[in-house]
C-alpha cells in the first residue's frame, strides 16, 4: 500500500516567503499551504530589527514551514545599501530617511538566492496593493529571476487585520498584535516603521504604545548630549574617539538617538 499523501505532498511545488514572524507572514505560512497547496520555505533576514531571531526562525517552522532560515544581512544592509543611501543624502521628503525601501530589495535578493537552493518555483510577500513595498520586491525579483511566479495573497484575500488575528487564533497561530494594538511594524538597522489601527487616521494622536525606539520628549533628559562622528571615505568609522565597525555604531546612535 503506498502512501499517497506522502507522494503528494512530494510533488507540491515550494514557495519561498519573505518571513518576519509578524501577522501578516505568520498567517501566510499556513494560508499558503492550505489554500494554494505548496510547501513553504521561510526566509527572514537579521537586518538589525530587534527580538530572538532564532525564535522566529523555529515559529516559521512550528506554524506549517518545511524549512527555515535566518539570514545574518546586517553587515551587507550597512555596506551596500545603507552606506550609498548616505552618500546620496536619501531622505524622503527631505526628512524621512529611507530604511524599509532599502531592505525589501536585499530581502528579494535573498528569496531568489533561497529559491534556487531548495528548487521552489515562486515567491512570496505580505504586502498590501495600496504601497510602493510591492514594486520593491516584485521588480527586484523580476530582475534577478524572471522565471519565478510572484505570489502576493494580501492583494486577494478579504481578509482585514482582525480577521487575520481571529483565522490565526481558530489554527493555534501565535501572533504578536492583538485587535486592540494591530500595528503593522517593519525594523532594521536604519529605521522603523508604524502603521494600521489607529493610525491610520491623521486625526488621531498617534498613542504611546506605537512607540519603540524613543522615549517621550517629556521624559527626555533636559540636557543635551554631544556625539562627535569620525568619517573616512564617506563612511562613519567611529564615535567619540572609539573605532567601531558599521552595524555597531548604527546601534550605538540609535540608542543614543532615542
Amino acid at each position: 500500500m503506498t502512501d499517497t499523501f506522502a507522494e503528494n505532498k512530494m510533488k507540491r511545488p515550494k514557495i519561498v516567503l519573505a518571513y518576519s514572524g509578524g501577522l501578516d507572514t505568520s498567517v501566510l505560512v499556513r494560508w499558503l499551504a492550505e489554500e494554494r497547496g505548496y510547501d513553504v520555505v521561510a526566509v527572514c533576514a537579521d537586518l538589525g530589527q530587534p527580538g530572538d531571531m532564532e525564535a522566529v526562525r523555529q515559529k516559521a517552522l512550528d506554524t506549517g514551514a518545511v524549512a527555515s532560515e535566518m539570514i545574518d544581512a546586517r553587515e551587507v544592509f550597512a555596506k551596500d545599501f545603507v552606506v550609498p543611501a548616505l552618500w546620496a543624502n536619501a531622505l524622503y521628503g527631505g526628512y524621512y530617511p529611507l530604511a524599509t525601501a532599502l531592505a525589501r530589495p536585499l530581502i528579494a535578493r535573498l528569496q531568489v538566492e533561497a529559491a534556487h537552493k531548495y528548487g521552489a518555483t515562486a515567491v512570496a510577500h505580505g504586502c498590501t496593493g495600496k504601497g510602493n513595498d510591492q514594486v520593491r520586491f516584485e521588480v527586484a525579483t523580476m530582475a534577478l529571476d524572471p522565471s519565478l511566479e510572484i505570489v502576493a495573497p494580501m492583494r486577494e484575500w478579504k481578509m482585514t487585520r482582525e480577521d487575520e488575528i481571529e483565522w490565526a487564533k481558530e489554527r493555534g497561530i501565535p501572533v504578536p498584535v492583538t485587535v486592540e494594538s494591530p500595528y503593522s511594524i517593519d525594523e532594521n538597522l536604519w529605521g522603523r516603521s508604524c502603521e494600521c489601527g489607529v493610525l491610520e487616521d491623521p486625526w488621531v494622536e498617534p498613542p504611546e504604545d506605537s512607540y519603540e525606539w524613543t522615549v517621550s520628549p517629556a521624559s527626555a533628559p533636559d540636557e543635551p548630549t554631544c556625539v562627535e562622528i569620525e568619517f573616512a571615505g564617506g563612511v562613519p568609522v567611529g564615535i567619540d574617539g572609539e573605532a567601531m565597525d558599521l552595524v555597531a555604531l548604527i546601534e550605538r546612535l540609535n540608542a543614543l538617538g532615542g
